[in-house]
């Protein structure tokens, strides 16, 4: 419009001068450009992608941004999900596994006297085990995956709006970082909490926080608690209960408080569900037990067109990647098919605080909570074999 039409781009920097002619348009706008449809659809894109695209996007609009976005792919369709001819959802090295520690027998044993209780209609309550699992059920041949293009196709699903590159994803760098925990339990170690508190599952009773993510959230706390004797605070406090809106930005003091009132915390997890479609349902079944799946989540601070958001700056971005990936490669090997893709995004959904943070999409929306509690086992036993440092050299 600068250079076609400059009058009407005057008028709506005028018109519009809180956002700039690229967010919002007059009503005299549209009906000069519907003559000018090429110019037109370039204008209709969303609003989202004009910001990103330009480097004079204000810190607002960004955070604005990505306090909602959060939940939008700009992906291709399955493109987070693994094929069925990925190795490691072979589920013949589980039943293996299982059948090798008598573990089918076990939770089949129960399966078959809830169906004797269902037929003198009593209810069985659910009481399948669930089992570590002691050793891997494959390794991965890192000697396969030394190029960048191996390592993307084997573990991540890159975002449009963002790039990666060779600099920042590489297995030698990726798994030989120090995610372990280095300090002992006698202070806090580990802080969990929601950006998001409000998200729910196909039957969370409204009001009720325990069958929320909170829930979810005050589960995986006991668990690495009381099983693996970690210092852990859940923070409950709801910073998206009006609005999804500057959610992180909103997170961000009372995190940096927290932070700075127990400076031992190693660990952030910022525990989330993801929103998929209605059809679509992230679950397996693992040990006789319906289990949601998940995915780790990184923002890169940086677009595919301009690089690096300077606003958004992460000092730990190699730390947080290698955190998600080691994570993503010990629940892939214990767990297979547990995990979906990690998913890398554009900006930086507050994983600056601590080298070792995490964001995590457990489930769906369209998962029960029981499926979102189930996984809760797995994924603190995955948390466990990183923060002790038994996951694999590349050597």
């Amino acid at each position: 419009m600068e250079v076609w039409l400059p009058g009407i781009s005057s008028l709506s920097i005028e018109s519009n001068n809180n956002y700039g002619y690229n967010y919002y348009y007059s009503l005299m706008d549209r009906l000069v450009m519907d003559n000018f449809p090429v110019l037109l659809y370039g204008m209709e894109q969303p609003a989202e992608y004009d910001l990103l695209a330009s480097k004079e996007s204000s810190f607002e609009e960004l955070l604005l941004l990505e306090g909602t976005d959060e939940d939008k792919k700009e992906i291709e369709g399955e493109s987070l999900e693994y094929g069925e001819d990925a190795i490691h959802l072979d589920k013949s090295l589980e039943e293996a596994f299982l059948a090798e520690n008598g573990m089918v027998h076990e939770n089949q044993e129960i399966e078959e006297r809830a169906e004797e209780y269902g037929e003198t209609g009593q209810q069985l309550p659910d009481i399948t085990v669930f089992h570590e699992v002691e050793e891997p059920l494959f390794r991965y041949r890192w000697d396969t995956l030394q190029s960048y293009e191996e390592l993307v196709k084997a573990f991540y699903a890159i975002d449009s709006t963002t790039k990666a590159g060779e600099d920042l994803l590489s297995a030698d760098k990726l798994l030989n970082k120090d995610m372990r925990m280095q300090g002992g339990n006698e202070n806090p170690q580990i802080l969990i909490y929601h950006t998001h508190s409000q998200e729910a599952f196909a039957d969370s009773i409204p009001n009720d926080s325990s069958t929320s993510i909170v829930g979810a959230g005050e589960k995986l706390a006991q668990v690495l608690r009381e099983k693996y004797g970690y210092n852990v605070i859940h923070h409950t406090v709801s910073y998206d209960a009006e609005s999804r809106d500057y959610a992180y930005s909103n997170a961000l003091p009372g995190i940096e408080q927290i932070l700075a009132e127990n400076p031992t915390i190693e660990v952030v997890i910022d525990l989330h569900r993801d929103a998929v479609p209605e059809d679509k349902k992230l679950v397996i079944d693992l040990q006789g037990r319906p289990t949601a799946q998940f995915m780790f989540f990184n923002g890169l601070s940086r677009t595919a067109k301009n690089g690096a958001i300077e606003y958004l700056e992460n000092p730990y971005l190699d730390d947080n990647l290698a955190f998600s990936f080691q994570m993503q490669t010990a629940s892939n090997e214990y767990y297979p098919g547990i995990a979906r893709r990690i998913y890398l995004k554009a900006y930086r959904y507050n994983m600056h605080l601590r080298p070792k943070s995490l964001l995590i999409e457990l489930g769906a929306q369209t998962n029960t909570v029981e499926e979102i509690m189930n996984a809760i086992d797995p994924l603190a036993h995955v948390l466990n074999l990183v923060f002790i440092g038994d996951v694999p050299d590349v050597d």
